[in-house]
């Protein structure tokens, strides 16, 4: 398949799917088909339609609770800044995350140079992305320095916490009636339970 310069695909949209490039040709594009989403995954286009509410209720669930930590804890100055859907530089990819967050800087994060601290995916229905969830998106976003990456599971009611392979413990799963909490993020604590619950009242979402 031949390499398709972004300027002779405007809009890039879902069918656009499969088209092979750069990471600078993608990094290029500025013309997105909004009705969809997209990754480079080694070198080639993929396109996914819009999360659906049952994962968005949940991210939007999250993002106020870390909002409020940092607007009104005491260490909410550890949180530098939380965004939805940005794409993370993995090698020859472009992921697209279902949330971002940094801390440590003691500034605003500069998007194209800070690597997330942490970054969160809400697990999407089938086996595939199960598999790009859990064992791709893992591997590249730890490779790229990410300290803790969040898999939260609305479907098996838990989340899993992995870390880059150093000494000890590397992975943590926190079940539904549990307080996740990180050094990462001091004194905030993430009740799972409220999340699950903003995706069962969007569950006819799916």
């Amino acid at each position: 398949m031949s390499i398709v310069s972004p300027i002779e695909v405007h809009p890039v949209g879902v069918y656009s799917a499969g088209i092979t490039m750069s990471p600078d040709e993608f990094d290029a594009i500025v013309d997105f088909d909004e009705n969809y989403r997209y990754e480079l995954v080694h070198g080639v286009l993929v396109v996914h339609a819009i999360p659906s509410a049952g994962e968005t209720g949940p991210n939007d669930k999250l993002g106020y609770l870390l909002q409020h930590y940092q607007s009104t804890h005491p260490q909410g100055h550890s949180l530098d800044g939380t965004l939805y859907e940005q794409h993370i530089r993995t090698g020859d990819s472009r992921r697209r995350a279902d949330r971002v967050i940094w801390t440590g800087l003691g500034r605003a994060p500069d998007l194209a140079e800070d690597v997330p601290t942490i970054v969160v995916e809400f697990v999407s229905a089938g086996r595939r992305d199960w598999r790009r969830d859990y064992i791709e998106k893992r591997n590249e976003y730890l490779a790229a320095g990410v300290l803790e990456y969040w898999v939260i599971d609305r479907f098996e009611r838990r989340m899993t916490v992995y870390r880059p392979p150093v000494d000890g413990k590397n992975e943590t799963v926190i079940l539904e009636g549990d307080i996740y909490r990180t050094n990462l993020l001091p004194g905030f604590e993430l009740s799972l339970a409220q999340l699950f619950a903003a995706a069962e009242f969007w569950r006819k979402g799916k």
